[in-house]
């Protein structure tokens, strides 16, 4: 590299279309596209194939903010949404063309084909002409975008780029959903009075005021008013006839984009809307539907807690102090004579109640001991930590899915969530049972995975063979009842036994079965992750899953355990409908989570497993009668070498928990059991007060407000 000249490197990337591409570059200097926003922008030629491009990058230390990579992630989603529904149309001109991203590595990055054109901020006026020509392509421009619920922020005379013939428009990591709530975003006079304040909801109007601002710019050689209509309008007779509405200072006093671009091109709106290819998920939804109605038919047996979902859990006193060991599925209670305490060498030891005269003393004790059971004297040795045995029948969740397939991380990250205050919105709190396995599980498992380090596979069994729970909880309700939580979490090679191992299987309450979409999904995006892995798709299904719903006791034609279908790693799919819209998706204003929400999460899901893995990946929602689907990523990222190069940002790994924390009665539920089966008869009203969130912090600026 010579001194001041361009930088020599080689730019390995994914294109578009899922394939990896490692090209030589030449790099020239990079300067950041706003002052105020962290993306950096430099001229790239790609000298594989003589291309020309603009790479826009983070740095390294840009990287490690959440909210820089969510800008960045913003922008890709965007640009690589456009390129799948409209590069083989006549309108992918009017955007960025992408030609690749590497957005997980230390310094992310996207290509981009060169822009066509100059900034219109470059130009003083122009003429009428030009000027219809450009309105036309920007309000095509708005209603492609509206078309597919997402609303433009940044457009401003930098970001609409002009040829002398046609628009590109620039400036997509400006981009929200329409519906969520506006954050301050842009400059003035070309955000809209709404945007630059943050009041109310993204509306696609919100970008006619944009468009609307920069055409009078071009027209007159200066920037509109603020917050109204330009006192000189009517002497500019293209923008009286078409615009007037556009300057009102209240969205819902605006022309929506398609209005607009019919009085300059009429039909052009249609021709769009027909233009966009159709939701490929789509006619999966009745077969969900029919799904639901089938459940809904089929009558419950009563007899087991689950069937109430709303039902308070058994206490001690009602079930004469006797609960289920999730060991050895017998019944025991608690024996003040049997508990031990773990000595310096972590050996057992009797304990010796008797000799402890101080109350508080023998209070703490209590709380870190454990008892023998020995209700099954041909079961290998086993220890209830005491607390399990204090509060009624406890509340176990099984982990569920092949090895690699993410479940250790999606485990540790839930409990760190809880611990982290996630269930307060709900009324509940949390206490450990056993002081030292949760300080342990938080060592081993929480603190390494938070600062980035990718964890060790699940262990399997020990030589007694049976499986123990990685971690529990006390959780008390808002009603002041206290409940145990016991978390287990096997290996897959464990999860296909049918031996006595899994013999616990038969008191569990709720399963998680984690989908790793690598095996699951047959989509190009995932092919370098499958060959990362040493992975193939596998159209069978989950082998773990069928091994666990052979196991469980059936009661009529739907088996009775809770349950949620978990799509993990969900950031391998980030940029793929409908992942992109829940992994972003926040939280519901409070008491606004309603059964309609968590259907519509559920059918995105079922839709995307049916249509691209094959129903027997579905087979846990087809078996279990209730049974949600989600999205969630327990690290927000890939790893490299072991660690995880943005550090581990979960997202949405709280919800499955949630849901069968409902479903399970712990958390209360307005409408019953109806509401969280799915079923579509069931009013579909709020179901659960609130949502808690694990979105990073927002990106401060005048122009930028919280990155989602």
């Amino acid at each position: 590299m010579t001194p001041g000249g361009p930088q020599r490197a080689t730019l390995a990337f994914t294109t578009p279309s899922g394939g990896h591409r490692s090209a030589p570059a030449r790099l020239g200097r990079a300067s950041r596209r706003d002052p105020l926003l962290p993306q950096q922008a430099r001229n790239a030629l790609l000298d594989d194939e003589g291309q020309q491009c603009v790479q826009v990058r983070l740095s390294a230390a840009d990287a490690a903010n959440p909210a820089a990579r969510a800008l960045l992630d913003t922008e890709a989603g965007t640009a690589l949404r456009l390129h799948r529904i409209l590069d083989s149309t006549e309108y992918a001109a009017l955007f960025p063309r992408v030609i690749g991203h590497d957005l997980d590595s230390a310094e992310p990055f996207l290509l981009y084909e060169a822009p066509r054109g100059t900034a219109a901020a470059r130009r003083h006026v122009m003429g009428a002409a030009d000027q219809r020509v450009l309105a036309r392509d920007l309000l095509l421009a708005l209603c492609l975008l509206a078309g597919q619920g997402l609303v433009p922020r940044g457009i401003s005379p930098a970001s609409v780029r002009w040829d002398g013939t046609s628009l590109q428009l620039w400036g997509l990591d400006g981009i929200a959903r329409t519906g969520r709530p506006r954050t301050p975003w842009g400059r003035a006079p070309y955000c809209s009075p709404e945007q630059r304040r943050g009041e109310g909801l993204v509306d696609s109007r919100d970008a006619v005021w944009s468009a609307a601002q920069v055409l009078y710019q071009l027209a007159t050689g200066r920037p509109g008013a603020a917050d109204r209509a330009p006192a000189d309008l009517g002497q500019h007779r293209m923008l009286a006839e078409t615009l007037r509405g556009a300057f009102a200072p209240l969205a819902v006093d605006r022309p929506t984009p398609d209005r607009l671009l019919d009085l300059l091109a009429p039909g052009a709106a249609r021709r769009v809307a027909l233009t966009v290819a159709a939701d490929e998920t789509g006619p999966h939804r009745e077969a969900f539907a029919q799904a639901l109605r089938l459940k809904a038919q089929s009558q419950e047996p009563p007899g087991r807690e689950t069937y109430d979902l709303t039902a308070a859990p058994v206490t001690a006193e009602d079930d004469g102090g006797h609960v289920l060991c999730p060991y050895c599925l017998e019944t025991i209670q608690l024996d003040l004579s049997a508990l031990f305490v773990p000595d310096s060498k972590m050996q057992y030891q009797p304990l010796d109640l008797a000799a402890i005269g101080n109350p508080l003393r023998r209070q703490d004790l209590m709380r870190g001991a454990v008892q023998k059971c020995a209700a099954d004297p041909d079961f290998p040795e086993h220890f209830i930590p005491v607390p399990y045995l204090m509060y009624g029948r406890p509340l176990t969740v099984a982990m569920i899915g092949q090895s690699s397939t993410g479940k250790s991380h999606l485990l540790t990250q839930m409990i760190a969530e809880i611990t982290d205050g996630g269930l307060e919105p709900f009324g509940l709190t949390w206490q450990s049972v056993n002081p030292e396995q949760h300080a342990r599980f938080v060592r081993e498992r929480v603190q390494p995975l938070r600062s980035g380090r990718v964890l060790d596979h699940t262990g399997g069994l020990r030589l007694d063979g049976f499986a123990r729970f990685v971690e529990s909880l006390l959780i008390t309700d808002a009603h002041g009842r206290v409940r145990p939580v016991a978390f287990f979490d096997l290996g897959g090679e464990d999860l296909v036994r049918t031996d006595a191992a899994l013999r616990f299987l038969l008191g569990v309450d709720a399963m998680v079965f984690v989908v790793d979409p690598a095996l699951a999904l047959p989509l190009p995006e995932l092919d370098r992750a499958r060959e990362r892995w040493g992975l193939e798709v596998n159209r069978d299904g989950d082998l773990a899953f069928g091994t666990v719903l052979d196991r469980l006791p059936r009661n009529g034609p739907y088996l009775d355990v809770a349950a949620a279908v978990v799509l993990a790693k969900a950031d391998l799919l980030r940029f793929r409908p409908p992942v992109d819209r829940w992994l972003s998706e926040p939280p519901p204003p409070a008491g606004a989570l309603d059964t309609a929400w968590l259907r519509e999460e559920s059918q995105d899901v079922y839709g995307l497993l049916r249509h691209h893995a094959g129903p027997a990946w579905l087979r846990p929602f087809d078996a279990i009668r209730h049974c949600t689907l989600h999205v969630a990523s327990a690290t927000g990222g890939q790893e490299d070498r072991g660690r995880f190069p943005a550090g581990a940002r979960p997202r949405r790994v709280l919800e499955p928990l949630v849901s069968l924390l409902a479903m399970r009665g712990v958390i209360e539920v307005r409408d019953g059991a109806r509401s969280l089966s799915l079923d579509p008869g069931a009013d579909p009203g709020p179901a659960i007060e609130a949502m808690p969130t694990t979105e990073a912090g927002g990106f401060r600026g005048s122009v930028g407000g919280k990155a989602r």
